[in-house]
């Protein structure tokens, strides 16, 4: 059975992600309006990453016996001033996750859940991953500064970024 405090603490963390999903396809609809489809396929990609770690937190919750909840969230950001700021904002958004996770974690262990502490690692692994991933990119889009045709190149990169692998179902 699952604490009430972690329960509540994931369920938090689930409007997170779901806010994460929600914000990164507002970037790819604002990728697609500029024309980059490369950029709005990869925020596509990671719109459907942000879902299943959302998924994975509120099947947890059931399978410990506990009350999923998805409460009320904030609505994104639609508009950038650039590729750039839109990374930028990526990765500023990928550390404040990556403090949550690890907010998460100290309550398991706090509460000496290890089930919780060995299911949080996946998410604590896979933070390194999103901060590595849009802080690369921003550095790259800060070395392209105003060459168009480094961005399309930059943009056709990205175009090929493959789908997550689904969650089974339940």
């Amino acid at each position: 059975m699952i604490s009430d405090k972690l329960q509540n603490a994931i369920n938090e963390q689930i409007v997170r992600e779901y806010f994460s999903a929600n914000l990164y396809l507002n970037m790819a609809s604002y990728f697609s309006q500029l024309g980059l489809n490369g950029f709005e396929h990869w925020m596509r990609i990671q719109y459907d990453e942000e879902i299943i770690h959302m998924m994975k937190f509120f099947n947890y919750i059931i399978d410990r016996g506990g009350k999923a909840e998805i409460g009320a969230m904030e609505k994104p950001a639609t508009d950038w001033e650039s590729p750039l700021a839109a990374f930028e904002a990526a990765y500023l958004h990928e550390q404040f996750i990556t403090s949550s996770i690890n907010d998460l974690m100290t309550i398991a262990i706090e509460i000496k859940d290890y089930a919780a502490t060995s299911f949080l690692q996946w998410y604590v692994d896979e933070q390194v991953e999103e901060e590595d991933n849009t802080s690369r990119i921003t550095a790259q889009l800060k070395l392209i500064d105003n060459d168009k045709s480094a961005l399309f190149f930059l943009d056709k990169e990205l175009s090929v970024r493959p789908a997550p692998i689904p969650l089974p179902p339940r």
